[in-house]
Order: C-alpha cells, then structure tokens, then sequence
C-alpha cells in the first residue's frame, strides 16, 4: 500500500509549466469560420452563424504619443444570425484543448439585437446540456453567471449594472479548483464562486436569440492538462533507472491500437503494432531484444483485472539477462502502473 499511495501521490502531482493561447481571428479572411471550433446551440432554435467581420477595435493598450493611431480595422469573431426564439443560446467551442486552471479573457461588442443584446463565455463546457456560462446584457443592464447541469439552468447570480452596446468591453474569467472569479472592464463583477460541478471542460464564446455580437483579444492562460496515462509514465521513468522506455497503449473504435503515453510524447498518437493489439486482446506476453536493450510488451489490467491497455517496457540490458529476467523485470514496472487501479476511461482523460 505504501507504493501505491507513493505512485498515486507522485503522479497526482505532475504539475506542467504555465502556458497561454491566443485565438487570432484577424488571421482570417473576412466571411470564414475560424478553424477547430464547433458551433452548437443550446436550447431552441438553430445554431448560430459565427464568421469574421471586419471591424474597428481600439487599441488594448494607451499610445505611446497622442498623434500615435489609437484605432485599427481588422478581423473579429462574430456571431450574426438573428434566430428570435427565446431559449436559443448559440456556443462557439474551442476544440483544441480541455482546461481546467485558466483565466479566459476576451474583448466583446453588443452590436444589435431586438430580443437581446447579450454577449458572453463558457467555460468547463461538457456538452450543449452542461456547461458554466457567465454573459452580460445591454437590455437587462446586468452581468449574470449559472450553470446549466443537464439541460436545467440554475438560479442566475450577478448584478445590475450598464452596458454600452456598439463598445468595446472586456469580459475575465478565472478559474482555480472550485474557486471562479470574474472580471468585468478590469474590475471584480461579482464576489468570487465556489462550485464543484465541473472540474474541467472546453472553452467558448456565448450569445442568446436574435443578439448580433462581436469578440476580439480572446487569449487563454492556462496550466496544461497531463493526462493520467502520461502522469504514470512520467512518475515510473523517474523512479526507475534502468528503465529505457515505456509506452501505454490503447484499442481504438477502429480496432487498432495507438500510444497515449510515453517516455517521449512526440510518439503519442502513433499506432501500436499486432504485439500491442494481441495483448489487449488475448493477453499476449511479447519479447525482443536487442545488444544494449529488451522489449517486453504486457497486458496492462484494471482493478477488476479486464484487458485495458497495453504496455511497452524497453529495459537496459545486462549481462547474462534471459528471457524470463526480462520479462519479470517488465512485469514489475507493469504492477506499479496497475497499482493506481486505474480504469481504461481514467487512462485517457
């Protein structure tokens, strides 16, 4: 038990540097849809149309002299169909990555909209049903954050306060563990919230009914997820010495195999070989060796001992090793991975 809570323990804290992404939509023509989004709809109604537009933006930052431009026109993201149902909540997903710790910011415009004038983001966004969502309204004169948990929306919380339609205002959500804070023009909207719903999710922008909105400056701060497979892996190349490489494996819904972790995670995504697949599959124990190395591919089980992944173990070699050396030795590094009883779900997220 003690190595298990030492490898559980020491894999949880796999921490990654800080990392910050930019959405730049004035890298767009105008009329395209930026790339790797999804566009969903909760709610009513159709989705809604997000493209690029031109528009002027004054500068996020003060000129360095007063005849210095303080104003440019370039490309924004805009969401411009002007579907009037009232529960209709077009959602511009960010598919490139999952987070859980970040700080979201964009800049944002009410440009028109007769039922509503709102804009606004979600985030730790599960699904069109499952999502937190903070927005501002140029009609309501009120800044409002919920979450909606199965298609049921929970009591908004925000206060009553202007917002000028046709200006640029910008909108910050961070979010910490359970701990969110929001930020309005710079300023603290809203007490911070605490809530344990969602503990990750993907990011995007947010508008309702017949609203006509435009984002800009978006950029995400954020720590990058390690998934729990490359956690394992990271913990066990550590601890063990002799170790020369380790790979986890998994079958697909097209029936083949592919890695998901690594010593090296340039080699995640690549497809594994009939040695994984026969482990998974069979149980299969495969061997190979070369002068300075052994490779040892191993069934890889889960608490209930079913079949989840595969395991490639490349060990330095010593001299005299056999066979049955260097498939025990594999089998041990194995068991330390086994130990965090981890489901074949748990080892993709």
């Amino acid at each position: 038990m003690r190595i298990f809570h030492w490898l559980f323990g020491a894999a949880l804290a796999v921490s990654a540097s800080a990392a910050e992404l930019h959405f730049n939509f004035g890298d767009y023509p105008a009329g395209t849809t930026p790339t790797n989004f999804s566009s969903v709809v909760a709610g009513g109604g159709a989705p809604g149309v997000w493209k690029i537009v031109a528009d002027d933006v004054p500068s996020a930052f003060a000129p360095f002299t007063d005849q210095a431009p303080n104003i440019s026109r370039h490309g924004v993201l805009a969401q411009t169909s002007q579907d009037a149902t009232d529960e209709h909540f077009p959602i511009f997903v960010y598919n490139g990555e999952i987070f859980k710790d970040f700080k979201f910011t964009t800049r944002f415009k009410i440009v028109s909209g007769t039922v509503e004038q709102m804009a606004g983001v979600v985030f730790r966004f599960q699904n069109a049903s499952n999502f937190y969502v903070c927005r501002v309204s140029a009609l309501g004169k009120n800044l409002r954050f919920y979450k909606m948990v199965n298609g049921v929306r929970s009591e908004p919380l925000g206060p009553t306060l202007d917002i000028a339609p046709g200006t640029w205002h910008t909108l910050a959500v961070q979010a910490e563990g359970n701990q969110i804070t929001i930020s309005l023009d710079d300023r603290l909207a809203l007490p911070p919230l605490g809530d344990n719903t969602f503990a990750d999710g993907k990011l995007g922008f947010w508008t309702k009914s017949d609203a006509v909105s435009y984002f800009t400056d978006a950029q995400v701060n954020y720590t990058p997820r390690v998934p729990v497979a490359q956690q394992l892996v990271n913990t066990v190349m550590e601890r063990e010495s002799r170790l020369l490489g380790l790979r986890i494996y998994v079958l697909g819904a097209d029936g083949t195999t592919h890695i998901i972790a690594s010593k090296d995670p340039g080699e995640i995504g690549r497809p594994g070989t009939d040695a994984e697949l026969a482990a998974i599959q069979d149980g299969t124990v495969s061997y190979g060796s070369d002068k300075e190395s052994k490779l040892v591919t191993l069934p890889m089980h889960d608490r209930n001992g079913e079949f989840v992944a595969a395991v490639r173990v490349k060990l330095k070699t010593f001299f005299g090793e056999t066979q049955n050396n260097a498939v025990t030795r594999a089998t041990n590094i194995l068991k330390l991975l086994e130990l965090a009883g981890t489901s074949g779900d748990d080892l993709r997220q």
